[in-house]
């Protein structure tokens, strides 16, 4: 049995355990409620004054992913590498690019709405909070639910920092991802790092005939290369937009001749210089509140 100097030592052992465990919960915050992720399907990172903690979205912004249009190839792509994911079969992490109003942000969103009742979850962080992201994996590899963090907008401009945690959480830490999380992220920029012509001029052919890029130039495509699936959403032309003006005047029952509501459309866009599918929803949320305002008077 052990003697009175090894119970004292298992004691202190205790102690310290405890200090240290409290310590880590007052840095990366308390270990997630499972209730909370049975109860709520989106999620923020908060962190302040050095603690974070995964907050509820209590009203997130639904989307049908059955409203974007022109965008089918990579809405397919991304819904099937999500059913692999929820059916934990191998899947990839996410990066969708592209003009901005295309719909990427909108298709992560649409992700939660359509395979939130299967147990989908999503975790938003910001750029800033990159530092943090080993310990939001810690945290969500303990949750049963499947969860995608999922980054907006995200790009890196030269010497910022971040980049590099989120190289290491898609490939390239020692420690193995949590296989319950993908990542998901949408940006502006094919390669989320901005490229210099300097850096091109840096590329070469060598002996063998083998392209042989810079080495800033490769560490830059290093990181978007570590996203397993990369999707395009491009610009839509005349058609498209105007397919897509019709589609949500359709749902807001906008009742304006066809003709009519194709010129209103068109002069939108060229206001706004854009023929995105964010810009045909704004004309069509504008056009519909100006026709209820006119029929109140």
């Amino acid at each position: 049995m052990p003697g009175p100097f090894q119970f004292a030592l298992l004691e202190r052992l205790d102690r310290v355990l405890a200090l240290a465990e409290r310590a880590l919960e007052r840095l990366v915050g308390p270990a997630p409620d499972a209730a909370l992720f049975a109860r709520w399907r989106a999620f923020r990172w908060h962190a302040r004054g050095g603690n974070g903690r995964l907050v509820p979205v209590r009203h997130p912004q639904d989307f049908d992913l059955d409203d974007l249009i022109g965008v089918d190839r990579a809405v397919e792509r991304l819904v099937r590498n999500t059913e692999q994911f929820l059916r934990g079969l191998p899947s990839n992490h996410v990066l969708l690019f592209g003009e901005r109003g295309t719909g990427k942000s909108s298709a992560a969103r649409g992700l939660l709405t359509r395979y939130g009742d299967r147990g989908l979850r999503l975790v938003e962080l910001h750029k800033g909070d990159l530092a943090d992201l080993p310990d939001v994996l810690a945290l969500l590899r303990e949750i049963p639910q499947k969860v995608l963090v999922f980054f907006d907008d995200l790009a890196f401009g030269d010497g910022e920092s971040g980049y590099r945690e989120l190289k290491a959480a898609l490939e390239g830490s020692v420690e193995a991802p949590p296989p319950n999380v993908r990542i998901i992220a949408t940006s502006n920029r094919r390669h989320l790092l901005p490229e210099r012509r300097s850096e091109q001029a840096q590329a070469r052919v060598d002996a063998d005939g083998e392209l042989r890029l810079g080495e800033s130039l490769e560490e830059k495509l290093a990181l978007a290369d570590r996203f397993g699936l990369v999707l395009g959403f491009y610009g839509f032309d005349q058609p498209t937009y105007l397919e897509i003006v019709e589609h949500y005047a359709k749902q807001a029952q906008v009742g304006l001749p066809p003709e009519e509501l194709r010129a209103q459309a068109l002069r939108w866009a060229l206001d706004h210089s854009s023929r995105s599918g964010r810009t045909a929803r704004q004309f069509v949320d504008d056009l519909a509140g100006r026709l209820a305002l006119a029929e109140s008077r």
